[in-house]
């Protein structure tokens, strides 16, 4: 991906890997505009970062998504990369009756918001001479954390989605990634300390330096074991995974 001189939208730019995300690639050269919900939030991170731009959007909400298409499309006509990167996480218990307000919100915002937005975007898209399209999906995708399998579920199946978009794509002048980040000091499940978890500005600079090559999946070092992870073993060694983060 050419890293320079894009129109960038971004969902999810107010924290963690999407304002971080952001940031490195509004230092790069190119116009960026986040997302979220929260004018407040909105408006702190583009102080921070002047040029940048931003709009509220309800992920959950298809007209929100409808709405905010046509305005990018109408204030930013060179918007060629979409980054879907909005999503919540929430921990659970499947092996109890589990929450239905969750799952549905958990599904409507990691799923269905990229499915619509990239849906309401991609004829605008289709017409750059070079797009991309980022869905930010995890390595929980491919190894499945039990004490948040909602949140798992969904980025498994985002992966699928992924996979097809890319096939449905070919032949024209639209890329798709799939982001696959690790267990990132975020806020996401106060990780913010978390010896485990990878530093996020390490996190960032590794990923700017993968997204700048020709690769389809955006993997850094510490995802790719769990990316690998498939075949008739991978029950134990998902077994294993949530065995170590149960116990710490």
């Amino acid at each position: 991906m050419k890293l320079s001189g894009n129109t960038v939208f971004i969902t999810g730019g107010t924290s963690g890997i999407g304002r971080a995300l952001a940031e490195a690639l509004h230092k790069l050269d190119n116009q960026v505009i986040i997302s979220g919900r929260r004018k407040a939030l909105l408006d702190e991170v583009t102080a921070a970062n002047p040029g940048m731009k931003s709009v509220e959007l309800d992920m959950a909400s298809p007209e929100s998504i409808k709405a905010v298409s046509t305005k990018l499309i109408a204030d930013f006509p060179a918007l060629n990369v979409l980054i879907n990167n909005a999503g919540v996480m929430h921990l659970d218990n499947v092996a109890a009756p589990v929450d239905e307000q969750m799952m549905q919100t958990t599904i409507i915002t990691n799923l269905m918001g990229p499915i619509r937005l990239t849906g309401a975007l991609i004829e605008h898209l289709k017409k750059q001479p070079s797009s991309t399209v980022i869905n930010v999906s995890s390595v929980l995708g491919f190894v499945p954390m039990a004490v948040s399998a909602v949140y798992s579920s969904t980025k498994a199946a985002l992966h699928s989605y992924t996979m097809s978009l890319r096939w449905k794509l070919k032949g024209t002048s639209v890329r798709v990634l799939e982001l696959s980040p690790p267990w990132v000091q975020t806020d996401l499940l106060d990780s913010k300390e978390e010896p485990r978890a990878m530093p996020l500005a390490e996190f960032i600079s590794e990923t700017i330096g993968v997204l700048g090559t020709d690769t389809d999946e955006v993997l850094v070092d510490r995802a790719k074991d769990m990316r690998a992870n498939a075949g008739v073993d991978e029950y134990a060694f998902v077994d294993q995974f949530n065995d170590m983060f149960v116990q710490g």
